[in-house]
């Protein structure tokens, strides 16, 4: 089986934000990229959790209608994350990694100090298994 590192997305290509940032700004980058759900870190770059719409959405529902310049005022980390994806570490066996996939769509991955490295894709894994499938004829 291959290394784990061999499906990472880089940091460096990934869509994330830090936990000191304001409400408004994780809705604008979510919203901007399409994503769902995105990795949060603290200032030294460590993975903290990731937060998703849902999260956000239940932040909205216990306040009163609020204006983009008041959720300026919201931090992420004020937000509590309510599903956590548990990031693996790079030297993690596949089967790990398999394990937390089949949960969530992707899985942070971090080095032994904790420092966030990128993720892996539910998408990266299964597309890595096309060439198997269509070699198999079974498609």
């Amino acid at each position: 089986m291959r290394n784990i590192a061999f499906y990472l997305t880089p940091k460096n290509e990934v869509v994330f934000e830090y936990k000191d940032a304001s409400l408004r700004q994780i809705i604008e980058k979510m919203e901007h990229h399409n994503h769902s759900q995105i990795p949060i870190l603290d200032a030294a770059g460590k993975y903290v959790s990731s937060i998703s719409e849902g999260d956000i959405l239940d932040k909205l529902l216990t306040m009163d209608p609020i204006s983009k310049r008041e959720a300026e005022k919201i931090k992420i980390c004020q937000i509590e994350c309510k599903n956590t994806i548990d990031p693996v570490l790079i030297t993690a066996d596949f089967s790990d990694l398999f394990l937390l996939i089949i949960e969530q769509n992707f899985v942070p991955v971090v080095d032994d100090q904790g420092i966030f490295i990128g993720i892996i894709t539910r998408r990266d894994i299964l597309s890595s298994l096309s060439p198997l499938v269509e070699a198999s004829g079974d498609y």
